[in-house]
């Protein structure tokens, strides 16, 4: 896993309606985030820090990949007739995490193109931004089959929140991921590697948590090479593990995070 550092090269602020990447063979995933200062140098290439812990300030997840060629098409009636955008500042910092796995004993060259299309800049539409989970706290037991480890985020600072899409983020131990609204399945994959998303792209599928939680799910076994040791949360997908939820609400003013149960405060 690398991380790519950079500014965005837009001179005025842009309201995105549609994002397309392309990346090599080998990929698993790749996420933009974007800071409030330079997390490292602009330019900069780093395995060091490369993800949550990466800047003082948290980094927010603003757009990611886990095909090759992936594409995000933003709904267009936020049921008033305007379309959904993200806002993305001039000049704003930035980092591409790229996390490759390569099966050969060879080098891999890896690149990552990423595409931000703009409505035109008179357009009036409404505000759209990621919101994200994470569970700090994963503690898989050596050799458990079917260990469930869950978090609740409140959204009581969200009130009046409405999600387009839904989606969940794990590593290779994990059998099974979901997202809950209460007892009620809002999203399930049993593939950790390409989980796939559940899209509501109109007004009349747009979904609001009636429980006013988010709750997050993920079941693993560690019945794999490091079946004998504690897995823990962490950036390796080979040694460590993760669990989130991630998707996209509105109307929303900043991205948002929860970390564990607990919101973060951008």
């Amino acid at each position: 896993t690398y991380c790519y550092y950079f500014r965005t090269p837009n001179t005025e602020k842009m309201a995105v309606k549609q994002w397309k990447s392309e990346m090599t063979p080998g990929s698993h995933h790749m996420i933009m985030f974007t800071t409030t200062n330079d997390a490292k140098p602009v330019g900069t290439v780093s395995s060091q820090e490369c993800g949550f812990g990466a800047s003082l300030d948290v980094p927010r997840w603003t757009y990611s990949a886990q095909t090759p060629s992936a594409e995000l098409q933003l709904p267009a009636d936020d049921g008033g007739g305007k379309p959904l955008a993200q806002e993305v500042a001039p000049n704003t910092a930035g980092f591409f995490q790229r996390h490759y796995l390569n099966a050969t004993g060879e080098p891999t060259q890896a690149h990552v193109v990423l595409d931000a299309y703009a409505l035109e800049a008179n357009d009036v539409y409404t505000p759209t931004a990621p919101y994200v989970t994470f569970k700090p706290d994963i503690k898989i037991p050596a050799d458990a089959v079917g260990d469930v480890e869950t978090a609740s985020c409140s959204l009581n600072t969200l009130p009046n929140a409405k999600f387009w899409m839904m989606s969940t983020h794990a590593h290779k131990q994990a059998v099974k991921t979901r997202v809950l609204d209460g007892t009620t399945e809002v999203f399930a994959s049993t593939d950790w590697e390409h989980p796939g998303a559940r899209l509501f792209m109109t007004p009349s599928e747009f979904y609001s948590f009636s429980s006013g939680a988010v709750t997050y799910e993920c079941t693993y076994d560690n019945t794999g090479s490091n079946h004998s040791s504690l897995i823990e949360t962490g950036d390796s997908a080979e040694f460590d593990e993760m669990c989130m939820a991630s998707g996209y609400y509105f109307p929303a003013t900043k991205a948002a995070f929860c970390y564990g149960s607990q919101p973060v405060n951008f």
